[in-house]
């Protein structure tokens, strides 16, 4: 019967009249999971390396045994935020006679096959191989492997069980935001230390190599929890969820993410189909040479990010700063409409930020070409792009809840000042000073490399924290909307 569903899945993506869009967003998606893919890999195979080089004379396999939980940790949080419930048209299957049980198998093998789950595989089994194994025998360093595996599953049907709970109740969805935030206060404070405890308990499996069943154990639980909850809500879930859905796109890639996804291709059809919002999306890649204006080898040599962090955070950003400071602005034709349809605001803030962080994503990667004249330019635009996705969004979007200036999108974008005022103006200032006042201390203290680790945490906290952002924009949202309307109709 999996073969069947397969077969199904398998013809309904080559028959669809999607068909050359989607096989061009695969390549295009393949392309950068390939490129992260590679990186892990050789993370995986260069840690021992890398351990020693930044920890000299620290024990590597004690260094190593510290960041495992500390991973799985930051896993969890980023799985909460990015990893989507697989999804299957099982209406069409429920009044037939076919158990449940084979559709919740289904669902749960698919699941397996996300990018989350392979990460781990790339970046700590080769040294588990080529470390372990050689210090402690094959038996532990197997285990080891096992123990990866183990909280790799977990992790994936812990994050699947708590997402589908949290559809009736969003009380579960701050549970694991909640957890992972008082654990890393926890660290932070120094009360509990996350590195130590990771150590302790691998160390232990280390002698004891049998102990690792435990966590085999707690991921077989949470698979069975999984299961039976799936199973006893299957029906009631997937009518609650598929009764106002589109199953079809002209992005077919953006169809994993639902109604938040639907609303997202909507937005990008109408980037790409006029001139302005078009105009501004593209001057983003032309932007990607501004490196070449800053990025000096002195300054390179010298460690002076603070020179180039401007840059850094201009290109990772640009299509935040280009397209997001006209955020709703780009809709004020259609903006009365948008208010009496039945869109839930909630998936429309959503929508916004999934296409910020799609943009910066794939600027980013594209920037990574800098990686060339040094590895330090590749760290400076990770902690840029962490702020962008995780801060920069937040502050974009809430201006655009007090920017009442309508925007004729189809005019070009040079030289064309429609639309812009003062919100656009005291905008840039929170934007790009914020990286500086966090940087500069660790800059004049002389420790360059804790001012990008500082930025990089900043972002990836307020990253962490994008459902509160969301539920307070949307409050924000409903409370101006009808302010914003007025203004779009003048």
């Amino acid at each position: 019967m999996l073969s069947t569903f397969l077969s199904h899945q398998w013809k309904d993506f080559w028959r669809s009249r999607n068909k050359a869009g989607s096989i061009a967003a695969q390549i295009i998606l393949g392309f950068f999971m390939l490129y992260f893919l590679v990186g892990a890999i050789v993370v995986g195979l260069g840690m021992a390396y890398g351990i020693e080089k930044f920890f000299p004379g620290a024990n590597v396999i004690s260094i190593f045994n510290g960041f495992i939980l500390y991973y799985f940790l930051f896993d969890l949080g980023a799985r909460t935020q990015m990893q989507e419930l697989p999804t299957l048209s099982i209406i069409p299957y429920l009044h037939l006679k076919i158990n449940k049980k084979i559709i919740v198998n289904f669902l749960n093998i698919k699941s397996l096959f996300s990018f989350f789950n392979l990460l781990p595989l790339f970046i700590f089994i080769p040294f588990s191989i080529i470390k372990i194994g050689s210090t402690y025998g094959v038996v532990t360093g197997l285990m080891y492997i096992l123990s990866i595996l183990s909280l790799t599953v977990f992790n994936n049907y812990l994050v699947l069980y708590l997402k589908r709970k949290s559809i009736n109740n969003f009380f579960y969805f701050g549970l694991i935001m909640g957890f992972v935030a008082v654990f890393g206060l926890l660290d932070y404070y120094q009360i509990l230390s996350i590195r130590a405890f990771s150590n302790l308990i691998f160390t232990t499996i280390a002698k004891q190599p049998y102990l690792a069943l435990l966590f085999t154990a707690a991921a077989a639980i949470i698979f069975y929890i999984n299961s039976t909850y799936l199973r006893s809500n299957l029906y009631t879930e997937e009518l609650s969820t598929k009764d106002d859905k589109k199953v079809s796109t002209d992005y077919a890639f953006l169809n994993r993410f639902g109604k938040v996804g639907e609303l997202a291709a909507l937005e990008l059809k109408l980037i790409l189909r006029h001139k302005r919002s078009r105009g501004s999306v593209f001057m983003g890649f032309a932007f990607l040479a501004y490196g070449f204006l800053f990025y000096k080898e002195p300054m390179i040599a010298k460690n002076q990010f603070g020179m180039m962090l401007f840059a850094a955070i201009f290109m990772t950003g640009i299509s935040v700063i280009t397209y997001g400071q006209f955020m709703f602005a780009w809709q004020s034709t259609h903006f009365d409409g948008l208010l009496v349809n039945k869109i839930d605001f909630k998936n429309f803030i959503k929508a916004k930020f999934l296409l910020f962080t799609i943009s910066c994503t794939i600027i980013t990667l594209l920037a990574s070409f800098y990686g060339f004249m040094s590895y330090k330019l590749l760290l400076l635009h990770l902690a840029a792009y962490l702020y962008n996705i995780g801060f920069a969004t937040v502050i974009v979007l809430y201006f655009a809840t007090i920017n009442y200036k309508r925007l004729d999108i189809t005019k070009s974008a040079s030289f064309n000042w429609q639309g812009v005022g003062a919100t656009q103006w005291i905008l840039g200032f929170p934007l790009l000073l914020i990286p500086f006042v966090i940087y500069l201390p660790f800059g004049f203290a002389g420790k360059p490399y804790w001012g990008l680790i500082a930025l990089a945490v900043f972002g990836l906290i307020t990253l962490l924290m994008r459902n509160f952002w969301i539920n307070l924009l949307v409050k924000k949202f409903e409370k101006q909307r009808y302010k914003i309307a007025e203004g779009f109709r003048e």
